[in-house]
């Protein structure tokens, strides 16, 4: 019998022993029905102990490893490993699966947590970065992700008392996280010293921010906030692993075997030890508690569930046991009662009672157990054990009978003898020893064939016999009891086996897949009665296969629910049951076995619903009993849809091919020609592999797809419009119930979904990202509000997909099949259940979260799984018909089979379901109409010529042609043909054929008609068609050909065609009947191209691809000559004017010419090719058309031309699907063109008609032909053309502006990763080794009082410690790299910009400023919401690293600029930084661009915090996107060479390059700016200083030289219109940088900005309410009024850094800066204003106050240092004594001296009484690096200065020697400290400094604190003095990378710091300590 369909019975799981403690924790809940849910291997258990039942969740294919209850206690979220692991939400009382959360994390789940209200999910990863993630678990939606940490994590919670707060833990670490947008933001929990830094295990959450952590010693540590606060020691005494919180409080269970409670506040309550207890032991470890009310659960690591009672809390029950550690192997069922036995390496031997479910006894061994057998009469029972000995007990009271120890390897077989006299040991060293029971167990034979360790043993009934399988899968037999081998195969011809466990053998061939290998099936067991064997494998799979099963690859059924391998399985001894064992899971399934006769009475019973299919999908083999595939649809499976490349790869192409592109864009090229072409017609459906994809519209159009083009047919009019927003081959179409939008579905790497509108033909939504290859199938859901769309791809799971098409994102996935797919329906009563059919497969789905749950349907007695074609739901929501490729029609209800009724002969191809019946169409050409039920066929329509209407645009090509589409509608059935015909078929009969195209097969011969609009047409589908070209668009003629054809061609006259075939004949026909005229057969190979010669026609040239070209003369009918010569096929012919001279090009690229009519080969040099006159120009070779190819000719061929007959413009055609437009002659590589897509893949032809007016093509396997209306420049209205005018940008650079350069160029610094400022060198201070001075002090205090380090100037008072520092106020904006970041808000009463990584909101009256300060790094855009509802809304981006969504990642803030709340961060993907910002109109979308290399550009719904859409912008930078200020949809980028305008569809974005076409000489520039007009129109500003005027995405004007330099900026006001420009140019008369135009951008006002530079560059303007808000270059925030021009000040700054120099003044709350940009400024911080600056001419590098404050001395780069009088300003005295800069300047406190320290590693000392001439009165020697800070002690009689090494000395005043000795040194008082080197600060440097330094440092007045900036960007606060190393500090971030220097002011009420890469002074107020 080798039937190999799978069993009819099937298996049932009815009961799981064990539970899962190791490597896991928190997994066992009480449900709120009282039952307990807790998993097992790869199963969910639900367990009721009321009851004694257990419910199983079988949705997971791997182990389970995390679980998480919903808060209402009815759901669970489970999560598994694997490589593509998912978690399954599901319902504890249904078992059935909710939701499934898939696609991001990978290994595994190691925890989740729900929320408070349940509606989020949050889950953790086990990958390197143990990634978090939050869900939206309903929909399956990822709301956010982060890494979480570098090591494992254990546990993660909820804060249940606030929202958006999480809490997770682990080794070493625990996180505080905070959510907002979609960012995860963590905060490191704070040890501090109240306790060690350790693994944290647990983690609950209780109210006001505490947080309750189980640690790895037992202690319990208490968080608030971040901060550990304290510890409760010994709680535990080892690891806490498992806390639980309850209304009551708290639960802690540890590994020391203890539970204990705790109440709200953590007091103690109670301990429970359950080693104490009766069913305690030693080493008991608890892993998970629940406590809920007065039961406690308790899971322990040895798989035991306990339920404790709490007042008998010294009486646990044991609820569950199961094996525990190591593997489990050993399994023996009893002979005569329902127990089976299992023996592990935990060396238990347990026995289980299959009827009470319960462990019956257990008993343990002394070694791991690794089988087991009971002898037959159930009184003995063998145990072989690892260490190669065996043990034999009596099963009745567990005691030894004997211990055998013959091997030294494991036993891992052994079998009773049938009669019970002897027992059989396989062992691993390859032998069997036999053992007679009765003699005590002696040993009596051993037999020793193997040459591999035994696996598997059965005897024969007789006892006479054993047979053996071993680990090379041999199969031996030996004769009994003396273990002969039996080599003879005839004396086993009659045995009968007493059992059959063994995996190799005839019998059991069946259960080995096709190719496997031998040994991954670990055990057999066959039920001889039933006829069926159960499998178990290391898949974890348990199978179930017919017995004998003799044929490879047999079907079966599957079972999963073990994890990995499943080492053993049995069937019970009355084969009710199967029991399986689990290795690694530890676990005993017992399986209740189903007879088929039992299942004819289950048919009601659903299938269990799973993920992944427990049928027969897996087996390799086919079903015997399926038919064999119709030879259509066996076709249809074979096309492949694989493209070598797709147009996607085509900008990588062309970026690979760049450096051929250079060479060849020196050269000016022609431009493309001003001429165009237009889609007009197409003739052609696609019917050959596609079905239902023909409709009517609500307007009576007909909507189709042929090519990569949607059409709208009207049939009124014979008129077509074209959808040409696809690139490739469409392969199906679905049309809304409301028959407006329509959804098509096309090849691509990443192929899209277009949905668009049969009226507009405008897109509404754009699908991508999921299918690969190719989308096969798309429907609509029902018309009721939900905007579902389904689609199925071509991906090798055929992947299906549920989107919301209208917000265009993806709702679910799923793999589908293996086998092709071909229809998905949506249920239309309920949008989340569908239906797909295809290949041997029909499936019921629902969504599921974010996954799909199939059911197969079930077939049940009546029928067989069939190959379906087709599928519609009927009248309810429970009836589904499908159509199956054998003419059948069934009926579903539910997921049941109820009917068949036979429909058509072959395949049924197409349904449609009408309000009261069905219409079908099949193979058979005919169309039926049913009633409601099927009962009865209403009414058939056969297919025929005869019922042509005389109406009937063209021809049937034969009768009753296969059927692929139907549609009902206005009184006709529409019917879409294999053939490519549209027919309309009225309900009384007559058929009118409306379209047509060839069928299946590569067109490729094309010819039009020398004066008549008609072209012939010749193709692989065997036939010649006439088309008419003239308006009534039909097909004249067609006639069937023996083979296929390749060519044809008109003679002059247009009386006679030729037309060449495949085999090497061709064929003259009469033009007009088609009728031979005359036929020749010459050649073996195809016929490539025919040609008649001009004039009369005398010749005929034909070309094949066996490399000749035959002359033929018409007249003679004779071959007249051969032209030799061609080395490979050849591909086009052309004739001159004369017919003399023929022109050839072949497939290996060579142009040839031929004389006619003899053939012989003639050179012809170029020159003279270019001045002969052709009858025709087909060629692609050649001089005259070498701009033709393009960059990537490698990749594509061109394979057609065709020249206009004036000779200017060549159509091409090529292998990407593009007809091209060229100027000709194309000389020049890579000519420019306009290029225009319809055609999917090869354009194989293009034909010119005879008066030029249309262009034919024919595109290859499109099947296709196209026919485009040509259009001259001057008539063409400003339609937009739907040209990508060409390949290459514009050589021409895009203009040069130095701002522009840096902009472009300038590389952002990420605060974590900077490097330091100055060149140091040397070894850092805190890693110095201290040398120790020779003489220690002594310890008595005989000594001095240790003088003050510091003199302070405060000595009366009581000194009082700094606390904190408040930022007060900053001096600083960032003007020169970035723009449009200057904003009014409250009606101009405020002003938001920003510098560094802070937002400003300054006060315009008051001059006060408040800050943004939560960005971690540099601000680089700002924006205002405009829209009324959300004032005062304010998104910044700042830089980051790499787009990895940790905190450093690039992110944008959007914030309330008066309250400064955080409303929303965006972690993006834009990797370096976001360089742009902006709102929609609705102000509820956020558009931002990255700086990445792609430049993307992203929306963001900011307040959901989702990404909507993302795409990369352009490959150089942009600098500006903002939306129109009217959309939510439209809006335009600008950049470097650039312009694009864009539309968001969906989930897509849909762009337009901006078209400079019209406007001669205009060339792209580089862009900069943009603004907004009415009308749709469109302004840019240019760095040329023109702006250009945009109407939709064409250039309309230009605004010549709007401004004289770079139009950095420009703003449209929303309330009038105006628009108001910023540039850069020199102030003149009549000139300004500034400019306010009317709405047309044809009137302007220029405004003088009275900053008296010499040229103004403005980067920001605004305009409120009568004023303009300007932002310059040189950091100045300007305010001007429209009406009487005045310039207002409000923000001054440096323009340029760093600012190296800084000075506070002695007295006063003044301070003076000094920088780079050759200013010296004075600010008084009272006034919150600067006072002066002057201009040095040179950059200054520092600047100091003389002790009374009325002199500053400033130091110079160039090494000259001037003295300034504070009072006037003039100049006191000037010297320039060195050449390199200044690095700090400073009076002694006597004011005798100048200390002038420089990078020349010296030291200068003038002497100020000798007056103004300054000379220098010494120096310091042996100086060893430049010098950084220099400090006078309080006597002026030394110096100390810090340099350059890291090294620090002292030098005596004036004398400039070098003091040596530490103890003097120890003892001087300084008058200022700011030196960062020194034992007294070493503390100051920080662990993290390898490559960064801390630049600058102050001491406070009071001598007791101390400040420091560094290269990170930080100020911080420490003690001062601060000798320990990594001393405790408070840090205070807002600077950008580097501080440069930093300065306490008079009385320590400021500090002031000054920093480098931002030029900003922040100014910050001290909080000084209480008394």
């Amino acid at each position: 019998m080798a039937d190999r369909s799978a069993p009819s019975c099937h298996l049932r799981l009815e009961w799981v022993y064990g539970y899962r403690g190791h490597q896991c924790r928190n997994n066992l809940y009480y449900t709120a029905a009282k039952e307990i849910v807790y998993f097992v291997a790869g199963v969910g258990v639900v367990y009721s102990p009321r009851e004694h039942r257990q419910k199983f969740y079988l949705g997971h294919q791997d182990d389970i490893i995390s679980l998480a209850l919903h808060p209402e206690r009815v759901l669970v979220a489970t999560g598994q490993v694997g490589k593509e692991p998912y978690i399954c939400v599901w319902d504890s009382y249904t078992v059935q699966t909710v939701s499934v959360l898939k696609d991001v994390h990978t290994h595994g789940i190691a925890c989740l947590a729900f929320d408070l209200d349940g509606q989020r999910l949050v889950s953790v990863g086990l990958d390197s970065k143990n990634t978090v993630c939050v869900w939206d678990w309903r929909k399956g939606k990822l709301l956010s992700m982060a890494p979480g940490h570098t090591d494992r994590i254990f546990d993660i919670s909820w804060d249940l008392y606030q929202p958006n707060k999480l809490v997770s833990c682990g080794v070493k670490h625990i996180k505080f996280w905070s959510l907002c947008g979609n960012s995860l933001t963590p905060k490191r929990g704070v040890f501090g010293k109240t306790g060690d830094l350790q693994t944290i295990l647990c983690l609950a959450c209780a109210r006001d921010e505490v947080t309750y952590s189980g640690a790895l010693n037992g202690d319990i540590y208490v968080w608030k906030g971040i901060n550990l606060v304290r510890t409760i020691q010994g709680a535990h005494a080892a690891g806490i692993f498992s806390m639980n919180a309850c209304e009551e409080g708290f639960a802690t269970g540890g590994r020391d075997g203890c539970v204990r409670l705790w109440d709200l506040n953590f007091k103690p309550i109670t301990v429970i030890d359950l080693r104490e207890t009766d069913q305690g032991y030693k080493g008991l470890s608890v892993r998970s508690v629940c406590w809920r009310g007065d039961h406690i659960l308790v899971g322990t690591q040895d798989s035991e569930i306990f339920e404790i009672v709490v007042h008998e809390r010294n009486k646990p029950f044991l609820i569950m046991q199961g094996h525990c550690e190591g593997e489990l192997w050993a399994l023996a069922v009893h002979p005569t009662k329902p127990l089976a036995m299992t023996g592990s390496d935990d060396r238990s031997v347990r026995i289980w009672s299959l009827i009470d479910h319960a462990l019956i006894a257990r008993c343990n061994m002394e070694e791991p157990i690794r089988c087991a057998a009971v002898s037959t009469d159930g009184i003995h029972l063998a145990l072989g054990m690892k260490d190669g000995s065996f043990t034999v007990l009596r099963v009745r009271d567990m005691t030894e009978v004997v211990h055998i120890k013959d091997r030294k390897e494991a036993i891992h077989e052994l079998k009773y003898s049938p009669d019970g006299n002897f027992l059989a040991v396989g062992s691993n060293d390859s032998s069997v020893d036999i053992y007679g029971v009765v003699q005590r167990y002696k040993k009596v034979g051993e037999c020793i064939g193997s040459l591999s360790f035994i696996t598997h043993m059965d005897w024969s009934s007789d006892s006479k016999y054993i047979q053996t399988n071993d680990g090379n899968g041999k199969r031996l037999f030996y004769r009994m009891p003396s273990g002969k081998e039996v080599t003879n195969k005839e004396e086993l011809k009659g045995v009968q086996w007493a059992s059959w466990t063994c995996v190799s053998g005839v019998e059991v061939n069946g259960i080995w897949p096709k190719y496997s290998d031998i040994n991954d099936i670990n055990s057999v067991d066959a039920n001889f009665i039933g006829q069926v064997m159960v499998t178990a494998d290391d898949y974890g799979i348990v199978k179930l296969f017919r017995y004998p099963c003799l044929r490879k690859g047999a079907k079966f059924k599957k079972y999963l629910g073990h994890s990995a391998h499943v080492t053993n399985v049995r069937w019970s001894h009355d084969h009710q049951w199967v029991v399986s064992i689990g290795g690694a899971d530890h676990s005993v399934f017992q399986w209740k076995f189903v007879p088929d006769r039992k299942l004819k009475d289950s048919l009601h019973i659903a299938p269990q619903e799973s993920l992944v299919d427990s049928n027969s999908d897996e087996s390799d083999s086919d079903q015997s009993d399926v038919p064999e595939l119709d030879s259509e649809i066996e076709q249809e499976t074979q096309i492949t849809y694989r493209r070598q490349v797709y147009k996607e790869d085509l900008p990588q192409l062309k970026e690979q091919c760049k450096e051929k592109r250079k060479s060849a864009a020196s050269k000016r090229r022609e431009r493309a020609p001003g001429n165009s072409i237009r889609l007009h017609f197409v003739h052609g459906y696609r019917g050959y592999d596609c079905r239902s994809n023909l409709f009517y519209t609500q307007t009576g159009e007909i909507v189709y797809h042929v090519a990569a083009v949607g059409v709208v047919y009207n049939r009124q009019q014979n008129t077509q419009r074209f959808y040409l927003g696809h690139d490739d081959d469409i392969l199906c179409l679905a049309i809304h119930p409301l028959k407006d939008y329509v959804a098509t579905g096309q090849v691509g790497r990443d192929s899209s979904i277009h949905i668009w509108d049969t009226e507009t033909i405008k897109p509404l939504s754009v699908l991508k990202g999921y299918h690969q290859y190719g989308v096969c199938a798309v429907d609509f859901s029902g018309n009721n509000g939900w905007k579902r769309l389904a689609s199925v791809g071509i991906d090798d799971n055929h992947t299906i997909v549920l989107w919301d098409w209208k917000k265009g994102e993806k709702l679910s996935a799923v793999r589908g099949s293996k086998d092709k797919i071909f229809v998905v329906k949506i249920n239309p009563y309920m949008p989340e259940k569908l239906i797909t059919v295809g290949i041997k497969h029909l499936k019921f789905w629902r969504r599921a979260g974010g996954g799909l749950i199939g059911r197969k349907g079930c077939i049940g007695a009546m029928g067989r799984a069939d190959t379906m074609m087709c599928a519609v739901y009927g009248w309810t929501e429970e009836m589904a018909f499908s159509g199956t490729s054998t003419g059948d029609v069934c009926i579903w209800r539910d997921v049941f089979l109820i009917k068949t009724v036979k429909a058509h002969d072959g395949p049924v191809f197409s349904m449609h379901a009408l309000e009261k019946g069905f219409v079908t169409g099949g193979k058979d050409g005919v169309v039926a109409l049913w009633d409601d039920t099927f009962e009865r066929c209403l009414k058939t329509y056969a297919i025929k010529r005869a019922a042509l209407a005389p109406g009937s645009k063209g021809l049937l090509l034969e009768d009753n042609p296969s059927i692929r589409a139907i549609s009902l509608g206005h009184g006709h059935i529409l019917v879409g043909t294999k053939n490519g015909e549209i027919l309309e078929v009225d309900k009384s009969g007559p058929i009118t054929l409306l379209v047509q195209g060839h069928m299946e097969g590569e067109v490729w011969g094309l010819a039009t008609h020398p004066h008549l609009p008609i072209c012939a047409t010749v193709s692989d589908d065997k036939t010649l068609r006439i088309w008419d070209l003239s308006p009534s668009h039909c097909m004249l003629a067609v006639r069937k050909l023996k083979k296929g054809g390749r060519c044809c061609c008109f003679s002059p006259d247009g009386k006679a065609l030729a037309v060449g075939l495949n085999d090497g004949s061709f064929l003259i026909v009469n033009a007009d009947t088609l009728e031979d005229l005359v036929s020749f057969q010459h050649r073996k190979d195809v016929i490539s191209e025919i040609r008649f010669s001009p004039g009369a026609g005398k010749y005929l040239a034909v070309a094949s691809c066996d490399n000749f070209v035959d002359i033929y003369n018409v007249m003679s009918s004779k071959r007249v000559g051969i032209c030799k010569g061609a080395s490979s096929y050849i591909t086009h012919l052309d004739w001159d004017i004369r017919g003399k001279l023929l022109q050839v090009n072949t497939g290996a690229k060579e142009q040839l010419f031929f004389e006619a009519p003899r053939g012989k080969k003639q050179t012809i040099p170029t020159l003279e090719v270019e001045k002969i006159g052709w009858a025709s120009w087909t060629s692609v070779l050649g001089s005259c058309c070498e701009g033709i190819w393009p960059i990537i000719g490698e990749v594509t061929d061109v394979t057609a031309s065709c020249l206009t007959s004036d000779s200017k413009v060549l159509a091409t055609g090529d292998d990407f699907g593009f007809v091209k437009l060229f100027r000709y002659p194309a000389k020049g590589k890579f000519g420019k063109f306009k290029r225009y897509v319809a055609h999917s893949t090869h354009v194989t032809n293009v034909r010119w008609t005879y008066d030029d007016s249309l262009l034919v093509t024919v595109g290859g396997a499109d099947t296709s032909l196209m026919l485009w209306t040509y259009e001259m420049e001057g008539h063409r209205d400003s339609r937009q053309c739907d040209s990508e005018e060409s390949d290459l940008d514009s050589e021409e650079d895009g203009g040069y502006d130095s701002d522009v350069t840096r902009e472009n160029e300038i590389n952002y610094t990420i605060k974590a990763l900077s490097t330091n400022i100055r060149p140091m060198f040397g070894i850092k201070p805190h890693l110095q080794q201290k040398e120790p001075t020779l003489d220690e002090r002594p310890p008595v205090s005989r000594a001095l009082p240790q003088p003050e380090k510091l003199q302070t100037n405060n000595v009366g008072k009581k000194k009082r410690p700094i606390e904190d520092l408040i930022l007060e106020l900053v001096f600083g904006y960032r003007g020169k790299d970035c723009r449009n970041n200057v904003h009014y808000l409250n009606d101009g009463a405020d002003v938001i910009y920003h510098t560094a990584s802070i937002g400003i909101l300054y006060n315009v009256a008051t001059g006060s400023q408040s800050f943004y300060q939560e960005h971690n790094d540099d601000i680089l855009c700002l924006t205002v919401n405009q829209h009324p509802k959300f004032t005062n809304i304010v998104a910044t981006g700042q830089v980051g690293d790499s787009a990895d969504m940790s905190a450093t990642a690039p992110s944008i803030h959007v914030w309330d600029a008066m309250n400064k709340q955080t409303l929303s961060v965006l972690r993006c993907y834009h990797s370096k930084g976001v360089c742009s910002v902006s709102f929609s109109a609705t102000g509820k979308l956020l558009l931002s661009v990255g700086l990445d290399p792609e430049h993307t550009i992203t929306i963001w719904k900011w307040q959901e915090g989702a990404k909507i859409a993302s795409r990369a912008g352009h490959n150089q930078r942009i600098f500006v996107a903002e939306f129109r200020p009217d959309s939510d949809t439209q809006f335009v980028s600008v950049g470097v060479k650039h312009v694009r305008f864009w539309t968001l569809a969906g989930r897509a974005l849909l762009s337009k390059k901006g078209l400079l076409s019209s406007i001669e000489d205009a060339r792209m520039q580089t862009m900069l700016s943009v603004a907004f007009g009415a009308n749709n129109l469109t302004f840019t500003g240019t760095i040329s200083g023109d702006v250009c005027v945009w109407k939709d995405h064409v250039l309309i004007r230009i605004v010549a030289k709007a401004h004289n330099g770079p139009v950095f900026t420009m703003y449209t006001t929303l309330r009038d219109g105006l628009i108001v420009t910023g540039g850069k140019e020199r102030p003149s008369k009549e000139g300004g940088a500034v400019k306010l135009w009317d709405q047309e951008l044809k009137r302007c006002r220029a405004f003088r900005l009275e900053t008296g530079q010499i040229t103004d560059c403005v980067r920001s303007v605004c305009r409120g309410k009568g004023k303009i808000l300007v932002g310059t270059r040189n950091a100045e925030i300007i305010e001007v009024g429209e009406k009487n021009a005045a310039c207002n000040i409000l923000i001054n700054g440096h323009m340029d850094g760093p600012i190296w120099g800084l000075a506070t003044h002695p007295s006063r709350d003044f301070f003076l800066s000094a920088a780079e940009d050759g200013t010296v400024r004075l600010w008084d911080i009272a006034e919150k204003k600067m006072l002066n600056k002057v201009s040095l001419g040179h950059a200054a590098r520092t600047v100091c106050y003389s002790p009374e404050g009325d002199m500053v001395a400033i130091g110079m780069k160039n090494g000259e240092f001037i003295i300034l009088l504070v009072t006037s300003l003039k100049i006191w005295g000037k010297k320039r004594d060195r050449r390199s800069a200044i690095q700090d300047i400073r009076f002694s406190p006597d004011s005798r001296y100048l200390a002038v320290g420089s990078s020349e590693n010296a030291v200068d000392f003038y002497d100020l009484t000798l007056g103004p001439t300054l000379n220098r009165v010494s120096y310091c020697k042996d100086i060893p690096s430049f010098v950084i800070q220099m400090d006078f002690s309080a006597d002026s009689c030394y110096l100390q200065v810090s340099t350059g090494s890291y090294k620090r000395q002292v030098y005596e005043v004036p004398s400039g020697k070098q003091l040596v000795d530490q103890a003097v040194i120890d003892r001087i008082t300084w008058a200022t400290w700011t030196s960062v080197l020194g034992d007294e600060v070493i503390g100051i440097w920080s662990r993290h400094a390898e490559k960064a330094d801390v630049n600058c440092a102050c001491v406070s007045h009071s001598g007791i604190n101390l400040v420091t900036g560094d290269d990170f960007g930080m100020v911080k606060l420490f003690d001062f003095p601060c000798p320990e190393k990594f001393a405790k500090h408070k840090r205070f971030l807002g600077h950008s990378a580097h501080l440069t220097n930093i300065r306490f002011t008079s009385g320590d009420r400021y500090v002031v710091s000054a920093g480098g890469d931002d030029c900003s002074l922040f100014i910050w107020k001290c909080v000084h300590m209480p008394h």
